[in-house]
Order: C-alpha cells, then structure tokens, then sequence
C-alpha cells in the first residue's frame, strides 16, 4: 500500500507517488522520461521522446469527441531539489519520503516536486483511463522548467496541433492564468581604464534593501541597490574628486539587488562622508514605507588595485545611474498587472571591465523589444557592448479566448462561484509554447501548493481534488 493510496482522485496520487519515488531535479531528469516512455508504451500510446529528454505523448478521441479540437495537457517534469541541512537523502539518486498530515502532502526534509508533479500526474491519469470524455489529446511533459524553461525552448513543436492548452502549473487554486511575460537578459560590458590617483580608498556600501523577485514584486516600489548605487557614486563625485576601482551588487539578474559595494579613492574624504550620510538620509525618507531599512556608507577601506581614470569612472557611473529599471508601464487591459519592467540584477567589476545583467520582462513582445534597444542605446553610447543570451516571447492577453470562456463555464459548475481571472509578470512556458504556436489558446491554473522550492512545500488534497473536476469538467466541454 502506498502512502498515498487512500487519497482522492485515487489515479492522481498513485501516479504522483510513483513519480516521488523516481529522482528528477532539474537538470536530473532522464530516468523519469523513461518512465513517461515505459507508460505511453505499456498503453500503446504514440509518443515521443527527444534528445533533450522532453516527451509528447498523444491519446485519440473518445466516442462522440472525433471532430472536438485538439488539447493539449502541459506541465514540467522537474523539481526543484532542496532539502533540510540535516536530512541526509541523495536528491540524486534516491526517491522522497512521502507523508500525509491532515489535508496535506508533503516529504520529510526535501521538497514535495508538486511542481510540477501534479500537472504530470493528473496528465497521466487521463491517459490511462477510459472513462473520460475528451478530445484529441497531446501530453506535453518538459524538462528543466526551473533552471530557465530549457525544455520548451528546445522543443520541435512542428508535429503538435493542439488548439487549446491546459498548462497545470498554478500553486493557487480557483485562478485561471491568461497571460504572463516574455523575457530577455541583456549583459552589458563596459571596458575601463586605469591610472594613478592621489585619494583615499573608501569602501562605498549600499545595502540594508529589502530585494525581491524581479518579476512578482517589482511593482511594489522597493528599491534597486545597483541604481542607487550609481546615484551615490554621482553625489559623491559632486562633492569630491572620485575615482572608482571596483563595483558590484546583486547575485541574480531575475532578483532585486539587495546591497551594492564600491571601492573609490576620493580626494576630500570628509566631504564624500558628509555627501554618502546627506545621501543615506534622503534614501531613507524617499523610502521609508517600501524600504525603510536603507543604509548608505563610506568607510576606509586598502587596495592594491590602480583606480579607474577620470573618464571610465564617469562613465560607470552614468551607465548605473541612468540605466532605465523597475516599471516601465502598466497594462491597460489587465488592472495591476505590470505590462513591461526591467532589474538591473547583477553589476560586477573583472579586471578592466564592468558588467551589467538585466532581466527585461514584457507581456507585449514589441515593448520588450523597444526596452531591450534601451539597454543597448545606453550602453553603446558610453563605449560598450552587449550581448543577449536568453529570450522567450511572452504570452498575451487575448481579448477574445474560447478557452477562457468555456472554463469559466466549467468552473461556475464545479465551484458555484466566478474565478479570479489572473496575468502573471513573470514567465510560464505558456510563453514559450505560444510563440512557437502563435494560435494555441492557453489557461495556466493549479491546486493549492505553499512553499514551493523549499522542504516546506505541501499539496493540498482537497484543492487537488477540486481542481481535477475542474480538469475534466473542462474536457468534457471542449467539444
């Protein structure tokens, strides 16, 4: 007896427990393809596996569904593999260890993988049953969601039809998703030169930032330790001769910095204390209800490094000073949804560069495209380079959804009542999959998870429950 074999829908925990027990981390996730190979094969079921690991596994109509549209079920098949500092589990190659506490299911000292465990094993249950009206159905299960949707992007999309697509990769419950963001990452590089001052070396500090997911909270107006850190480098070299030798800040372009540090040799160091403390007080009332813990600071500091000249340092402090950040506009069709943003996440000094990563995110792909040229503008214009290494569309509102209505429908019966109608600004791989096929009509929804991506996370039962006779009731509708 499994753990969770007196669980409802009973086929949906059978199948989640099966894949528990199978080691799949991002980037770890072959033997679960195999197994998702082995059960299309037991069941006589077209399939397809490719050389990334990702698998697309097809079901015909039921009787009375041979003319519905095709619809695809999607969701990742990786996890996120945390665990506790005392649990001593290889996440590599051992299972977890199940448990079930009131109306929640869980793994000792790991995290759960119901995200997206969930969307795979409600994607089987179908598959396996032969008492669920559907339509043509595409299973689409993918690889490495987590570290960057490497899956979808690598993808061949060119034998999947499907019209509609369920994506079960939501962790809150009675929210159907109709849009989330594209992205881009732009790394920006300024060379530098060095030459000889006479100052004092101070090290410059602007930290105590509260930070942040760049793209779920970036409309809350927290501030971004980078930037300011070019607005102090700017002040200071108002009020003293200033020659910078190394910056950086943030560790994660799709996070918001936290701290800043900078090594500068100033001229008058009294005056660059007073202009660092004038400054820390102006940030401090400037934020004091988004990020009230702000702190600026200039202390001695040694280096063996030869400052930056005049002009690079003016220059570096430009770039950070003006570099567009944070919200750049609001959606008009969706209230409170960020329509397009950028976080400077990541600065950095190596040798005689200065790095930049930014996270540019935009549910209207035109916008994100006019965001990055602003990035590249900026850099170019002050002597340096930039280099795009990841982008995905984004998927856009559709004013007018099939999809969206019919499971508003599906959900009044199952519910009794009208869902929230959500748009995310941070990436699906509804993103990436309606960009390689521009019609597919989307909905991204899911039962409740907490703490996600940590040994905390939990799968509701009852919510699981709810949202597969939303599942189906919605199925039975696409006809």
């Amino acid at each position: 007896m499994g753990v969770l074999s007196g669980l409802q829908p009973k086929n949906v925990f059978r199948f989640f427990e099966e894949l528990c027990a199978i080691p799949h981390g991002s980037h770890n996730t072959k033997a679960i393809s195999d197994y998702l190979v082995s059960f299309a094969e037991a069941r006589r079921l077209k399939f397809r596996q490719d050389e990334l690991n990702n698998v697309i596994i097809w079901k015909a109509p039921t009787a009375g569904y041979e003319n519905a549209p095709a619809v695809m079920i999607q969701g990742h098949m990786d996890m996120v593999a945390e665990k506790d500092a005392d649990c001593t589990k290889d996440m590599e190659t051992e299972g977890l260890d199940l448990f079930v506490e009131g109306d929640l299911v869980g793994a000792r000292g790991t995290t759960l993988g119901g995200d997206d465990g969930i969307a795979v094993a409600m994607a089987l249950a179908i598959l396996d049953a032969d008492d669920i009206p559907h339509g043509p159905l595409e299973c689409l299960f993918t690889v490495d969601e987590e570290v960057g949707m490497l899956g979808a992007r690598g993808l061949d999309a060119s034998d999947l039809q499907a019209k509609y697509m369920l994506n079960v990769d939501s962790e809150e419950e009675k929210v159907l998703t109709v849009s989330c963001a594209g992205s881009t990452r732009a790394v920006c590089t300024l060379p530098v030169r060095r030459a000889a001052f006479d100052g004092a070396v101070c090290e410059l500090a602007v930290d105590g930032l509260m930070g942040g997911h760049s793209g779920e909270e970036i409309h809350k107006g927290r501030a971004n330790s980078n930037i300011l850190m070019g607005r102090a480098l700017t002040e200071l070299s108002n009020a003293t001769d200033l020659r910078l030798l190394t910056v950086s800040g943030g560790a994660k372009d799709n996070a918001i910095p936290r701290d800043a540090r900078a090594l500068v040799a100033v001229k008058d160091v009294k005056a660059a204390e007073a202009a660092a403390l004038a400054l820390g007080d102006a940030l401090k009332n400037e934020y004091r209800t988004a990020d009230p813990d702000i702190r600026v600071s200039l202390v001695p500091a040694d280096s063996g490094l030869v400052p930056m000249d005049e002009d690079s340092t003016r220059r570096v402090a430009a770039f950070l000073f003006c570099a567009p950040n944070g919200v750049q506009m609001m959606s008009a069709e969706v209230p409170g949804l960020v329509q397009t943003s950028l976080n400077l996440g990541q600065v950095y000094t190596d040798g005689d560069t200065v790095g930049a990563r930014f996270m540019i995110r935009s549910s209207v792909n035109s916008q994100a495209a006019e965001t990055t040229e602003k990035v590249i503008t900026l850099t170019r214009a002050l002597g340096g380079a930039v280099e795009i290494p990841a982008s995905y569309s984004a998927w856009q509102y559709r004013p007018d959804s099939h999809l969206r209505d019919v499971m508003v429908e599906a959900f009044r019966a199952v519910y009794g009542e009208e869902p929230r109608i959500a748009a995310l600004h941070a990436g699906l791989e509804c993103g990436i999959l309606s960009g390689k096929m521009p019609d597919l009509d989307c909905i991204s929804f899911g039962p409740d998870l907490t703490n996600i991506h940590t040994p905390r996370e939990r799968l509701h039962i009852a919510s699981t429950e709810r949202t597969w006779k939303l599942t189906l009731e919605t199925l039975k509708r696409l006809k």
